[in-house]
């Protein structure tokens, strides 16, 4: 395109996408990476990737599958969906067929698929996972944000999704539900989700229940809500969290019978836009899927260093004066320093980003604010997610550890030494503050 010296050419971008950033998640991993290699120290707690590897026995079939280079089906490998949906029954109780699944490059290119295919409101808790909205918006959704309380631990309780959904009951809505939740690394008891799936049953909402997070309950206690609701319920998963892939890029959606219709809708559209998943990943993915006692077992140790790790953190920011709830799930804090907003003033800070802003400069301690994740900017809130340690070295002294032994405070000094320094830099710098 020609144009005059110094002139430059109108740059004409869809509405729906002027105006968003890269993502926040993403953006401070480049940050850090950027600070680091000016010489600066950076605790990475920023982007919300499992420490830990990925278990050998699916880098070994990897490994044995990196000659498949045919494109596979567009629903995916019919072996790796029906093994999909056996993970579900025998996990989960849900009867679900491979019929039922739909593997795609990421959940988070399923979660946008969806949204395309589907025409609907998004119905938002927050605080939620930074990238539902954006999605939303770049297609043109409508966006309803649900409020949570901080003492219900950001649940989304029953009655407030009954009042989004009152006034026009018959209007077509996606609800996203993610537990254990990225922020927070809090999850719901069975009783709410019973009440949760009874609300949404009442409405015919499609119940999108993210559910990354799953394998990471720190005591191996997730509950799927498609127990409750199974005919309205999308189960989102994957290998990223729990099996440490992030990088392999390998989504499941597992839709309920009666949504068959959307499942062939959206594989309509993926072959048009990502055609199939890479054939060694899924190939792989069968071996993660079927379990086992070594993934049991990697399992059980990757939890139980979370889960001490986890409760290390919570305490070291709650004696700092946060009001801060217990993770048990996954591998973040969703602390909110409002108790100290007078004394934070004091010091030049009135809302999330600026405290991220500082803390980063004044502790090296990388973080997100709680506005990335759809809390309002006034809010001292952010989310931290404590995976800065050598995972695979934390894991391989766990499991010299009998499972019924605590990771005590020396183990985890010596095993994730960024994580508890960037815990009493943060708690000094917040004691400091007079």
């Amino acid at each position: 395109m020609a144009t005059r010296k110094g002139v430059s050419p109108t740059v004409n971008l869809n509405l729906n996408v002027r105006g968003l950033k890269q993502s926040a998640t993403l953006a401070i991993n480049e940050k850090s990476a950027q600070l680091m290699r000016e010489g600066k120290q950076v605790f990475r707690f920023g982007l919300g990737q499992s420490p830990f590897p990925v278990p050998q026995p699916v880098v070994d079939e990897l490994r044995a599958n990196a000659h498949q280079k045919d494109y596979l089906p567009v629903r995916g490998l019919r072996t790796l969906r029906d093994t999909v949906a056996a993970y579900h029954r025998r996990m989960h109780g849900i009867e679900r067929s491979g019929d039922d699944v739909l593997i795609g490059p990421g959940s988070k290119e399923l979660m946008f698929v969806l949204q395309l295919v589907y025409y609907g409101d998004l119905v938002i808790p927050t605080p939620s996972w930074v990238s539902y909205a954006p999605q939303a918006r770049i297609v043109g959704r409508q966006i309803y944000w649900v409020p949570t309380q901080p003492e219900n631990d950001w649940r989304l309780m029953p009655d407030e999704l009954d009042r989004v959904c009152h006034d026009d009951p018959s209007r077509p809505r996606i609800v996203i539900l993610n537990y254990p939740s990225n922020p927070t690394g809090d999850t719901y008891t069975t009783d709410e989700l019973k009440a949760l799936a009874k609300v949404a049953k009442k409405y015919k909402v499609i119940l999108l229940s993210d559910e990354i997070y799953g394998e990471l309950h720190h005591r191996g206690q997730h509950v799927s809500i498609a127990r409750y609701y199974p005919e309205g319920t999308i189960i989102s998963g994957g290998l990223s969290k729990w099996c440490g892939a992030g990088g392999w890029r390998l989504g499941t959606f597992t839709f309920p019978h009666t949504l068959r219709w959307l499942l062939e809708a959206m594989a309509t559209v993926a072959s048009e836009t990502y055609t199939s998943t890479s054939a060694p990943i899924q190939y792989a993915a069968i071996r993660a899927f079927e379990g086992g006692t070594e993934m049991e077992s990697y399992l059980a140790h990757s939890r139980r260093v979370l889960r001490h790790l986890g409760r290390h953190v919570w305490r070291g920011l709650r004696d700092a004066g946060a009001a801060v709830s217990e993770p048990v799930g996954g591998f973040y804090l969703f602390p909110d320093f409002s108790p100290l907003r007078e004394r934070l003033a004091r010091h030049g800070i009135t809302n999330s980003t600026q405290l991220c802003e500082r803390m980063l400069d004044e502790t090296g301690v990388a973080t997100l604010p709680g506005a990335d994740f759809g809390r309002p900017p006034a809010e001292l809130t952010l989310r931290l997610a404590y995976v800065d340690f050598d995972g695979a070295r934390a894991l391989s002294a766990a499991q010299q550890i009998p499972l019924d032994q605590e990771l005590d405070r020396t183990f985890l000094e010596l095993y994730c030494p960024n994580v508890t320094q960037a815990t009493a830099a943060m708690s000094h710098w917040l004691k400091k503050m007079k």
